[in-house]
């Protein structure tokens, strides 16, 4: 029997209870040691930096703890299905469930690293500077709901698939999947996982795939950018009796979007969009209308499109789409605009949760480690959120010079840290030898430090 951490053995354990049942015995024993080792350490997300802040650097074994993720037998796949369950039940019980699909590159060298690729760096590129990296590409789906005591929205990965390079699957002689096939694939698989309700998928402009569209439509609302000149049509004419031929696909076609905005007979209506980028209302300009997108050799994808453009010239005019022909086009530009709280999840990440820091190298490890880094994001997250109701927690972390009114993800990382040290002050010795008589002032400031970490 392993000795059970002070966390892992009580508040961390029921916290991960609706997990247990994916794995066997022996390595559910050691998954919450790794959990609150990854949430605790200030370091590196790797296996060793995470036993010696839970407290087992000293324990025998520690080769065990390794294989929970290079050699154990779990899915991450049915844990995915268990997190979005727990999110869909806190965080969107009742609506339309919002998810976003955005890939995002983790900078990784070595040799041994067999799915790594060369590709563009997003966010040190621009438009007038190129920068490749070395690295794995993942397509993360989130839900983007609305987090009350966060006063905005956040992106909650539950489901991140790698997608190997080209090199990789030649190599093996296997077919490349693009990533709009890996989105495909994740998207119907998250279908199945909560029937009976309606999923509205927001992507970029490098998911608006004819392909993409086509298959998940019946299945999943997509809401993506539209390129101007997209070749849009009338539905096709009713086929009448006696054609000889094949049926036509689509029929007349309709002026592109290019047009549209530039021509002065569009009508234009007002809205007001919620939670515009940077969590403020915004007053737009639309224009919207229903269409059939087709290029030949491509199945055609009936959608509403919809024009934006800023009355006081403040951005670009842009244009979307949506499959869902009935869908209202404030609804389709609030489902859009949450999309980039993808981007700050990633970052932060990156920066409190060691993404990008992590060294395994064997393929079962580097397909586990950082589906279930961005996975705790999520867990923390639903952590925070349950800590608040009885403790007014997570609170925002103020100075003097800073003023914070909203809760953010470090305030959240801290509140759940605070438990889990509070949980194991509360199961150590209480013997006289073993305390020591810290000042109130000190221990703050020590907690601080141990809590609001990078």
């Amino acid at each position: 029997m392993l000795p059970s951490s002070p966390a892992s053995a009580g508040l961390l354990a029921a916290w991960l209870a609706p997990f247990a049942g994916l794995f066997t015995a022996p390595t559910w024993g050691r998954v919450p040691v790794l959990v609150e080792g990854a949430l605790l350490t200030l370091h590196r997300r790797t296996v060793s930096a995470a036993l010696r802040a839970a407290g087992r650097d000293r324990t025998p074994g520690f080769a065990r703890y390794h294989r929970v993720l290079n050699r154990a037998r779990w899915s991450a796949r049915a844990a995915a299905e268990v997190l979005l369950g727990l999110l869909v039940a806190v965080f969107a019980p009742s609506g339309p469930v919002v998810i976003g699909v955005d890939d995002t590159l983790e900078r990784r060298w070595g040799k041994r690293i067999a799915a790594r690729g060369i590709y563009r760096d997003a966010v040190r590129s621009s438009h007038g500077h190129f920068v490749k990296a070395s690295g794995l590409r993942w397509v993360s789906l989130s839900l983007l709901a609305p987090i009350p005591w966060a006063g905005r929205v956040w992106a909650l990965p539950f489901l991140t698939v790698l997608a190997p390079s080209e090199r990789f699957a030649r190599e093996r002689g296997r077919t490349h999947k693009k990533l709009t096939d890996w989105a495909r694939q994740a998207l119907l698989q998250t279908s199945r996982w909560i029937p009976g309700r309606r999923i509205v998928a927001v992507t970029d402009s490098g998911y608006a795939a004819l392909d993409l569209l086509a298959a998940a439509r019946r299945r999943v609302c997509v809401v993506t950018r539209l390129r101007t000149d997209a070749r849009l049509f009338d539905p096709a004419p009713p086929r009448a009796p006696g054609t000889i031929g094949r049926p036509r696909v689509v029929g007349q076609r309709q002026p592109a979007l290019a047009r549209r905005l530039a021509d002065p007979r569009t009508s234009w209506q007002a809205i007001i969009v919620p939670r515009w980028y940077g969590g403020e209302e915004r007053a737009v300009e639309i224009a919207t209308g229903t269409a059939v997108w087709h290029h030949p050799g491509l199945p055609a994808v009936p959608l509403r499109w919809v024009l934006v453009r800023d009355p006081e010239g403040g951005f670009r005019s842009q244009a979307f789409l949506c499959t869902d022909l009935d869908a209202a086009p404030a609804d389709i530009l609030a489902w859009f605009v949450r999309r980039w709280a993808t981007e700050t999840t990633f970052q932060e990440a990156r920066r409190h949760l060691g993404v990008e820091t992590q060294r395994q190298w064997s393929d079962p490890a580097v397909a586990r480690t950082t589906p279930a880094l961005l996975g705790l994001y999520s867990l923390v997250a639903l952590w925070a959120h349950e800590l608040r109701r009885p403790r007014g927690l997570p609170l925002p972390s103020t100075a003097a010079w800073y003023a914070k009114e909203r809760a953010t993800f470090a305030d959240a990382l801290a509140s759940v840290r605070r438990a889990l040290w509070a949980e194991a002050a509360l199961r150590t010795s209480r013997r006289r030898r073993d305390l020591v008589e810290v000042p109130r002032p000190l221990l703050k400031r020590l907690t601080a430090l141990a809590c609001y970490a990078a």
